[in-house]
């Protein structure tokens, strides 16, 4: 059977026309587990994750949801101890009084999704986050992100050369420093998939895709909002269930926070409608961040991004997937059961791992080459994956907007 990006099967059996690839989880034959709906959104106010394991699903036509999101249901982690730090005010030059270091090794082993994962709360997640983030770059990234030139004056001993204005010393040979003023410049919104899938987590990851993508948005909320940007959220399935219009004030973090922790994985993904609903809704151009596993149409999600782009706005596309879809570490028999839909298979992992291997690569790279052609920022990640990669992706897709 022909491997096809357009029409992925990951298990060789036959599929009716118009059938859906599905989200599958994946446990042992002897035991009845239910996959139903994961409650993984609850976690971020808990300090342990439920753990399950994943695995490819049956054949379906993948090119409708993507090859991935195979999983299977195991009892909750116990005994996970929480992780507690204080942290600074931001913007007041204070480090945090444990963890977080000032060199870039020490402050970016806190960004590790293990570490996060043991925080409570989405605010303590985020300024985590951002805060060891900040300490570990060997200069503040909020520095000349939201700012425009306002004058100069004369350069004294300690001002970073950084900020000499080199033009104007080869005119007059004089050291001037230029100096900003911070202005409100650019409004982002992010986007956040809440549909069944995401709440796969396996033993090896540290807290499930959902998690992350709360975590990963809270962070990013965090920090536009530090920088003055106005931040905006569009939490969906396979409908928006939630829109949360794009503002600058500080106290707008804490509705966004509340919107992430408040909702759990539900339903089906259906990535296309939600995409084209939020494109006419945003009048304004700027910057939107879409977090998901992208189980959905491949063509159906990438109109929509395309959407966006027609309409003047800059794209950033976080794809979030478990280790365990990457690389499909199973070979006992296992059956499948599907997170959105409840449908079942029991196959032999070991059968169909190559096959898998090279359609989810397949399937990866054609949302990587597809991305570059419509020039939007496609970063992969798993969610072992530090945040600082996802962090610094849209920071220098900032400072090119600026």
């Amino acid at each position: 059977m022909r491997a096809d990006v357009s029409s992925p099967r990951t298990i060789p059996r036959p599929a009716s026309a118009g059938s859906t690839a599905t989200s599958w989880s994946c446990c042992s034959p002897s035991r009845d587990l239910r996959a139903g709906r994961s409650r993984a959104a609850s976690t971020a106010r808990r300090s342990s994750a439920t753990t399950s394991r994943s695995s490819p699903g049956p054949g379906g036509s993948l090119h409708e949801r993507g090859p991935g999101a195979r999983q299977v249901r195991a009892t909750p982690a116990r005994g996970g101890a929480l992780v507690s730090a204080s942290f600074p005010r931001a913007g007041s030059g204070a480090q945090p009084e444990r963890g977080v270091a000032r060199g870039s090794a020490e402050g970016r082993a806190f960004l590790d999704p293990e570490v996060v994962a043991r925080l409570a709360h989405l605010d303590v997640r985020a300024r985590l986050v951002v805060e060891g983030f900040i300490a570990g770059m060997h200069r503040s990234p909020f520095h000349g992100f939201s700012v425009e030139f306002s004058e100069h004056r004369p350069y004294m001993p300690g001002d970073p050369l950084k900020n000499l204005d080199w033009k104007v010393w080869a005119r007059s040979d004089r050291y001037l420093v230029k100096q900003y003023s911070e202005e409100t410049n650019l409004r982002c919104h992010v986007l956040v998939d809440l549909s069944g899938s995401m709440g796969f987590k396996s033993p090896r990851a540290a807290m499930s895709k959902i998690e992350y993508a709360q975590s990963l948005a809270a962070a990013l909320a965090y920090l536009m909002l530090h920088q003055q940007d106005a931040v905006g959220l569009l939490l969906f399935a396979d409908r928006p269930l939630r829109y949360v219009p794009a503002r600058a004030v500080r106290s707008h973090l804490d509705v966004i926070l509340k919107s992430l922790a408040e909702l759990a994985p539900q339903g089906r993904t259906r990535l296309g409608p939600a995409l084209h609903e939020l494109a006419e809704r945003i009048k304004r151009r700027g910057l939107v961040v879409l977090c998901s596993d992208l189980m959905d149409k491949p063509a159906d999600v990438l109109s929509g991004l395309q959407h966006f782009r027609h309409r003047h706005h800059e794209v950033v596309l976080f794809h979030i997937l478990d280790p365990d879809e990457i690389e499909f570490p199973y070979t006992d028999s296992a059956t499948f059961v599907d997170l959105e839909s409840g449908e079942r298979l029991t196959t032999e992992p070991w059968e169909i791992a190559r096959r898998y291997r090279e359609r989810i690569a397949a399937w990866t790279d054609h949302y990587r080459r597809s991305c570059r052609e419509h020039r939007i920022d496609y970063v992969a990640l798993d969610t072992r994956t530090p945040f600082d990669r996802a962090l610094l992706a849209y920071l220098e897709k900032r400072a090119r907007l600026m």
